[in-house]
């Protein structure tokens, strides 16, 4: 495994947020973290970033702990899109995806053509190719989600770690995403709200509660009804039809 948490655990404030978390990632393919709010996702991306430290067990890259990574090399090789950035510098949306090549160009490197056509392809990849000279202050909420996105994209790494990307998108803009998720071919490890949409566009799942792994698997193996009613505290049943498995909630 390339990217793996070894009973990671992350306390704040004295209360224990994430809780002994083992979870391999896949070689390749789409990783589905879900739980209901409050149950360690976020908290738990961040660890897998090296954005935070744990407070016990470790993250492991290549077998190395995380904390003794170079920050530079982590860039390189993990990007994280979280929910929500802000910043208070002026900045067009072209120059929030440019800032993902810094990784890459070292103290003295200069602008490339090749960092131009990476940028390029990004924006073209999220559908913001005619926003690329717009003030990011200027952006909607789903724009700035897709450039942020696309700055992800810019630093070509191996890891892409994503939290609720789907949140501020409209829905067609959701359905475009976790394709262009499915077609990147690294590994990708998505936090996601909709139970559905992990059933369908995830390789595997990893279900989260109060801070703990409770189940980690394919997809029509682990998101049972069962399950569902212990973990979310809600009746569910999953139909089978000509486009796959589906939850239906009542």
């Amino acid at each position: 495994m390339s990217l793996q948490s070894d009973n990671i655990s992350w306390t704040s404030g004295g209360a224990a947020i994430v809780k002994g978390v083992t979870l391999q990632v896949p070689e390749q393919g789409v990783l589905g973290l879900v739980g209901p709010n409050g149950s360690g996702k976020s908290s738990l991306l961040r660890l897998l970033a090296g954005v935070r430290r744990g407070s016990g067990g470790a993250v492991l890259v290549d077998q190395r702990p995380i904390d003794t990574i170079g920050r530079a090399e982590i860039a390189r090789r993990l990007a994280l899109v979280e929910q929500h950035a802000t910043t208070d510098v002026v900045l067009t949306a072209r120059d929030v995806v440019a800032l993902g090549r810094l990784p890459h160009r070292g103290a003295l490197g200069g602008w490339s053509a090749r960092d131009e056509e990476i940028v390029q392809r990004a924006l073209a990849r999220t559908g913001m190719t005619r926003s690329a000279g717009q003030s990011w202050s200027t952006l909607s909420g789903g724009e700035r989600q897709r450039i942020q996105i696309a700055r992800a994209l810019a630093q070509e790494p191996r890891e892409l770690l994503m939290d609720e990307p789907t949140n501020h998108l409209d829905i067609r803009h959701q359905l475009d995403l976790l394709r262009l998720l499915l077609s990147l071919g690294t590994h990708v490890i998505v936090a996601l709200h909709d139970l559905n949409q992990a059933m369908a566009f995830c390789d595997e799942v990893a279900v989260m509660s109060e801070g703990q792994l409770i189940a980690q698997g394919k997809p029509v193996e682990i998101l049972t009804a069962e399950l569902i009613g212990e973990v979310f505290g809600v009746e569910a049943m999953i139909v089978r039809g000509p486009n796959g498995p589906r939850i239906s909630f009542f």
